[in-house]
């Protein structure tokens, strides 16, 4: 039987409400929203050689990440896949060869595991209808695209939709769900909101000392979770709001706030730890300055990391992109903005 194969290109998404923090399953503390990205995407694609009758049923795949094999990611992905064999039994029957590619550096600030996982697992969804020979329609694969990339990387299920996604039950939310991403209905957005730019301001591309998954962990016990928690439903409702009234007053004030309040949940926990760099202070406080001297409505958002996302409106692109390479000429800067979702590449 001749291999199957298929391609799936997904971005990357930046949160604008945070998700940190989660119960067993892989399911959200709080709901969080982003924005989907265009140009920070994984290119991914698998192909599926079907093992002899005689072949031992068990998982059997190679990873090449850029060309090389990656055993780090390779056992990552190993590690998921064991947890979906009985949704996709066939699995044991395939030699898995898989190839992954980022349009972005490593450690640059931009959340890798986000594209990476949700180009997997719609890969794994085109593979399961090419090998059951069934078809399901859009709705439900994303829903079920979402939905495993949960599992595989929480963030991940939010790069499944574009261009404003929520992730986790949400009042005033059609859909929204612990368990899969849903759409932000445009048609109540303020048109600002749908063409907005994001420039990543590169302070640090050093490996982190603690890992997302790790920080998650130490809410659990944190003391302020239950305050964490309820304030980050507040700010999805904040938020939202904001973008229908076309309110980037509000949006800024919520966007930085949760940015800072991250950091502040990581500064606090039990042992504490600090992601930011001396740097990260000083392109918020250059970035704040900015805004106040020109009234242009530039923000910044920080993922678990110390690198810098400077959110902007579209028509503001060029005085901010003129400005960031003024002002951080020592920094590395990748400019980015609000996309429409991942691409099929091969059926």
């Amino acid at each position: 039987m001749e291999a199957l194969t298929t391609s799936w290109c997904s971005p990357s998404n930046i949160a604008l409400v945070k998700y940190w923090g989660k119960f067993p399953g892989q399911l959200p503390a709080n709901p969080s929203i982003s924005f989907t990205l265009k140009e920070s995407v994984t290119y991914f694609d698998i192909t599926a050689k079907i093992k002899n009758h005689d072949a031992d049923k068990k998982l059997s795949i190679d990873f090449f990440f850029e060309g090389a094999m990656s055993p780090k990611f390779q056992e990552k992905i190993e590690n998921f896949l064991l947890t979906v064999v009985d949704k996709f039994p066939w699995l044991v029957n395939y030699h898995l060869t898989l190839n992954s590619k980022n349009t972005f550096p490593h450690s640059s600030g931009i959340a890798s595991s986000a594209s990476s996982m949700s180009a997997l697992c719609l890969c794994l969804l085109s593979l399961d209808e090419k090998i059951q020979a069934k078809k399901i329609s859009p709705e439900s694969f994303f829903k079920q695209a979402s939905n495993l990339s949960r599992v595989a990387s929480g963030s991940a299920s939010r790069s499944v939709y574009a261009p404003i996604v929520s992730w986790g039950e949400l009042s005033g939310v059609l859909a929204s769900d612990n368990e899969h991403a849903a759409l932000i209905d445009l048609k109540g957005i303020n048109p600002i909101f749908t063409n907005y730019c994001d420039s990543i301001i590169i302070v640090d591309a050093g490996t982190k000392s603690v890992s997302s998954r790790a920080g998650h962990k130490l809410m659990e016990n944190h003391p302020f979770k239950d305050e964490r928690f309820k304030r980050a439903r507040l700010n999805c409702q904040k938020i939202l709001q904001a973008m229908k009234e076309g309110d980037l007053k509000s949006f800024i004030e919520v966007v930085e706030e949760e940015a800072l309040m991250l950091h502040a949940l990581m500064m606090t926990s039990e042992p504490s730890y600090i992601l930011l760099k001396p740097n990260s202070l000083l392109v918020i406080e250059k970035l704040r300055d900015f805004r106040q001297k020109t009234s242009i409505p530039v923000c910044f958002t920080i993922d678990a990391g110390p690198n810098i996302h400077v959110l902007y409106p579209e028509k503001y692109k060029i005085e901010v992109i003129n400005w960031l390479h003024i002002e951080f000429v020592d920094f590395a800067i990748i400019h980015d903005e609000i996309g429409s979702g991942p691409i099929q590449l091969k059926e």
